[in-house]
């Protein structure tokens, strides 16, 4: 998997800088919000991202056809709002299960990529911004092929582990609602943080996948501690921002509470 992520590097520093920089900053600034105060707009958070992702599944589902997307996003959306503990929980299980089986099953994915063998080469000069998207396009691919080829490869104690994760995260969001939003807040936040930061790392030429591939433990480890702080910092300042909300009720809202 080395390989391919040193190929990639060598081919974002034909990129177009827009197509680095622009999204890399975007990703470290919402991230930042997320990660130390997700917890407090939870609904509006579960919105953003239904429509992310019901705009994603829209285009690749039904290609380009803008009514089926249109619609898909707004059902997406819609559905995240209404049910937004339920989407919270059910995307910290899929965030755990996918962040679990990357560490589980890393010998396996090096072992499908040394066999897939998919070589992508550069273009040697500064890519249009369409040709930019369409070698991201094909890196994305042989990466999704290499993860499907080490799913089949991967043994039931894998699966076990991923199925125990993914269930933790279920049950914890029936028990322990706001401790699993912020949770996710915060393991989401940070997610977006690395990707941002390797963004605008790849346009300065740092190879950050290769760094991080090669020294997962260590940058594993900083992903944990900084999901935990989060985690920490949202259950604190949202239950401070709750008391002040509490303080400033009327005498008149008060009286008619009790």
């Amino acid at each position: 998997m080395l390989d391919v992520f040193q190929s990639f590097e060598q081919a974002a520093a034909e990129f177009r800088a827009i197509i680095l920089i622009g999204p890399g900053l975007l990703a470290v600034i919402v991230g930042l919000f997320v990660w130390l105060g997700g917890l407090g707009k939870r609904r509006l958070l579960a919105g953003v991202i239904g429509a992310v992702t019901g705009a994603v599944c829209g285009f690749f589902l039904v290609g380009r056809n803008v009514l089926s997307t249109i619609v898909l996003t707004s059902l997406a959306t819609v559905l995240a709002i209404v049910f937004e503990k339920v989407f919270i929980t059910i995307l910290l299980a899929l965030l755990a299960g996918a962040l679990g089986f990357l560490v589980l099953a890393r010998p396996y994915i090096d072992s499908a990529q040394a066999a897939n063998q998919t070589d992508i080469p550069a273009q040697g000069a500064v890519m249009s911004i369409r040709e930019s998207f369409e070698t991201i396009k094909a890196y994305t691919a042989s990466f999704g092929k290499t993860v499907a080829d080490a799913c089949s490869e991967a043994p039931a104690y894998v699966w076990l582990l991923v199925a125990v994760l993914f269930g933790a995260s279920i049950i914890g969001g029936v028990f322990f609602s706001r401790l699993i939003g912020a949770l996710c807040c915060a393991m989401l936040g940070t997610a977006l943080i690395y990707n941002g930061m390797i963004m605008l790392l790849l346009y300065k030429g740092s190879a950050p996948l290769s760094r991080i591939w090669s020294r997962a433990p260590f940058y594993g480890t900083a992903f944990a501690a900084m999901t935990a702080f989060g985690t920490i910092v949202q259950l604190l300042l949202c239950q401070r921002t709750a008391k002040k909300e509490s303080d400033k009720q009327s005498p008149d809202a008060k009286q008619a509470k009790r």
